[in-house]
């Protein structure tokens, strides 16, 4: 990887999200590491300068098996970023979508509201290919770079 001074972590939380890596002229997505170790792999040499994860809560409706495991991925996220000492910030969806651009879901399907996600970030970042998994995480890292720098 190269050497930047200042790298901006976007991290969407979720088990089936992802985490990006941006620096002056660079980009690098991945889905979300399988192991809490792939994760502190990942993350452990990395200058970060700002790490920027959505911040959730629980969702109405979703079970509680669901809420616990989500829970404890989303607490486990965060432990690692404190563990590694990069500085962070937790930032609501609506916030972070609204300052990249993107609409509010609004009447849109979940479906829909992803892939206006995923198109924004590939707007941004055309030699990339996206997936839904790691286009939210590249927005958060946007996000960060412009907001942070």
């Amino acid at each position: 990887m190269p050497d930047y001074p200042k790298l901006f972590l976007g991290i969407d939380p979720g088990a089936s999200g992802g985490i990006a890596v941006i620096g002056d002229g660079f980009i690098e997505v991945h889905t979300m590491p399988e192991t809490e170790d792939d994760i502190v792999d990942l993350l452990r040499d990395l200058p970060i300068h700002r790490a920027v994860m959505e911040f959730v809560t629980p969702m109405p409706k979703q079970g509680l098996g669901s809420t616990w495991k989500f829970g404890q991925h989303y607490g486990t996220l965060r432990g690692i970023l404190a563990a590694l000492h990069v500085p962070r910030e937790f930032v609501r969806p609506q916030k972070w979508q609204a300052a990249m651009g993107i609409a509010k879901r609004g009447e849109k399907t979940k479906v829909e509201h992803k892939n206006a996600t995923k198109a924004r970030a590939q707007q941004l970042f055309p030699s990339i290919k996206f997936t839904h998994a790691t286009a939210d995480a590249a927005l958060l890292a946007e996000y960060g770079r412009r907001t942070f720098n």
